[in-house]
């Protein structure tokens, strides 16, 4: 059973940067589409990014285009989510997801899609 584990947040300033890690320390499954997620106090959760199997697609919010990146390292079972130019709107709680099942060039958005769920790693952005 996949197990995502997140790692890398923390308490920053406005425009600094951040390198969220979702790692599965059990290495069971390196071909898994993944995402990011999070959920702001009082909002609903949102997706952020996502990234196929095969690492050659990408989707993201509209909110964090530009400024964040989603990438994988299949052979280290780990996604890692680059976050530049913080905001103060980008605090959250951020969580890993990971899909087993779809094609290599799918890339889910749907956290009901997701099979796999991290604890979640807290982000905080002061102005």
């Amino acid at each position: 059973q996949v197990q995502p584990v997140e790692s890398g947040g923390g308490v920053v300033q406005a425009g600094a940067s951040l390198r969220l890690s979702c790692a599965d320390p059990r290495r069971t499954n390196p071909l898994l589409a993944v995402a990011w997620f999070r959920r702001a106090p009082g909002k609903e959760r949102e997706l952020v990014a996502a990234i196929n199997k095969r690492g050659d697609g990408t989707v993201y919010a509209d909110s964090v285009k530009g400024r964040f990146t989603i990438s994988r390292e299949s052979a280290k079972f780990t996604a890692y989510l680059q976050m530049n130019s913080l905001k103060p709107d980008d605090t959250a709680v951020y969580y890993c997801a990971a899909k087993s099942g779809g094609s290599s060039d799918y890339v889910p958005q749907n956290a009901a899609e997701f099979d796999y769920w991290g604890q979640g790693t807290q982000v905080t952005v002061s102005s």
